[in-house]
């Protein structure tokens, strides 16, 4: 991963790893789970495994999907990744009702909060939309056209998130930036007008979500890094609230079996259903830290560690909905070199208090507790006997991976003009 191979026309390509990813319906009515190419789905109102539908293409996707995301009323799911491919999926029938073909992999989708644009971020530091509207039958669309909104240029874009009102886009990349732009009237046409950047972290940025405030309509953003930090900004000023530094801590829970120096980059969040707690996965931590956030006071701190005892479980991916007090969570990955296994998942839920009180404590869900039980599992995981050395391979592996791909390398000038006039869009335009 990395510069190097950020552009296809670097050959040979390694082997790339691949993080499982989860995501989880607004209303908790289904739970989807990539790893590599595979994209599975689980619905829970059924009790039943999804079959997808896509009469364009099987396998749905041909390469490690990057992204998997819900639209905000749950009648969209968003996957997408290495193949190029952007894939909208319909929750009501299943059906593949949109597909769109990048010029790169993509690294992160979003869904507007009215459901009507998908947003999605290549490799390259571009964020393309397209329409999202389903036809009054709800089949498969022709394949769609995307248009560009807004770049980071050449960087890596890493996440993506609409505002709770709507009113910004939120993207950060590799270069420690968060950008926050105005949403147009029409986005398809562009969106040209920077709101502020929040700007701190030492580190790429990971991952971004939103505390939803009475008080902030368009919210009070969260941001994770791999400088082991969690920020809090005011979205409309760029302005940094607050910082929650969360190595020491990860320090006292961290894992053994691992490197001698830890690292604490935080690799996902996600606020939970109760609006003040902030679920984080840090490489090497078994488990997930728990952060608390005080709209009033716009401060962070950290509330708890939830350690899972008895398997090797460093989470690479989390999920919660929107009504239910459950957090989801997945580790594994795609492409482990040297295991039966080269494509694993393993799931866990944590039931979360309602409130942050010193006397509310997280439980960890046995298998046979979480909503749909051994069918669920068996369908999102494929497999439920894995070893603890399979899965402290994996985590070794995305570390490593994760470190290629979003830590910068350096080149020499002669190194940057070869690579510049070897790039394949180049070549495609000569």
């Amino acid at each position: 991963m990395g510069d190097a191979q950020m552009e296809e026309g670097d050959n040979p390509r390694e082997i790339e790893v691949a993080p499982a990813l989860i995501a989880v319906h607004p209303a908790q009515r289904s739970v989807a789970v990539a790893v590599g190419s595979d994209l599975r789905v689980y619905d829970l109102t059924g009790d039943c495994p999804v079959s997808l539908v896509d009469d364009s293409a099987k396998p749905f996707h041909s390469d490690s999907i990057r992204a998997i995301r819900y639209g905000a009323s749950g009648k969209l799911l968003v996957s997408a990744g290495d193949d190029k491919l952007v894939k909208i999926w319909s929750t009501d029938s299943w059906l593949c009702i949109g597909s769109v073909c990048c010029e790169k992999r993509v690294s992160s989708v979003a869904v507007s909060n009215d459901g009507l644009f998908v947003c999605f971020a290549d490799k390259f530091g571009v964020v393309w939309v397209v329409s999202s509207k389903e036809n009054v039958e709800n089949q498969a669309l022709p394949d769609k056209k995307a248009a560009p909104i807004l770049a980071h240029y050449c960087s890596i874009i890493t996440s993506l998130e609409f505002s709770p009102d709507g009113r910004f886009i939120v993207s950060a990349d590799r270069d420690y930036k968060i950008r926050v732009t105005v949403v147009p009237k029409n986005p398809l046409d562009g969106a040209h007008e920077i709101q502020t950047f929040c700007l701190g972290h030492s580190e790429y940025v990971s991952c971004l979500d939103f505390i939803h405030s009475p008080d902030y309509p368009h919210g009070l953003l969260v941001s994770g890094s791999g400088d082991s930090t969690v920020r809090l900004w005011d979205v409309t000023s760029g302005s940094l609230l607050d910082t929650c530094e969360i190595g020491a801590k990860a320090e006292l829970s961290v894992t053994d079996g691992l490197e001698e120096e830890p690292c604490h980059a935080i690799t996902d969040l996600c606020t939970c259903s109760n609006g003040t707690s902030i679920a984080l996965a840090v490489q090497s931590l078994k488990g997930i830290m728990l952060l608390n956030c005080n709209p009033s006071a716009k401060t962070l701190s950290i509330a708890k560690v939830v350690l899972i005892e008895g398997e090797t479980l460093i989470p690479t991916s989390l999920g919660t909905s929107l009504s239910e007090g459950l957090l989801w969570m997945v580790t594994g990955i795609s492409k482990l070199q040297g295991f039966n296994h080269s494509s694993l998942a393993r799931v866990r839920a944590v039931s979360l208090p309602e409130d942050n009180g010193q006397d509310a404590e997280p439980v960890l869900l046995r298998d046979d507790e979480i909503p749909g039980g051994q069918k669920l599992l068996e369908r999102l995981q494929g497999s439920v006997s894995i070893g603890n050395d399979v899965f402290l391979a994996a985590a070794e592996a995305l570390k490593t991976a994760m470190r290629s791909l979003l830590i910068k390398k350096q080149y020499s000038a002669e190194k940057r003009e070869f690579r510049k006039r070897t790039r394949n869009d180049r070549k495609l335009k000569n």
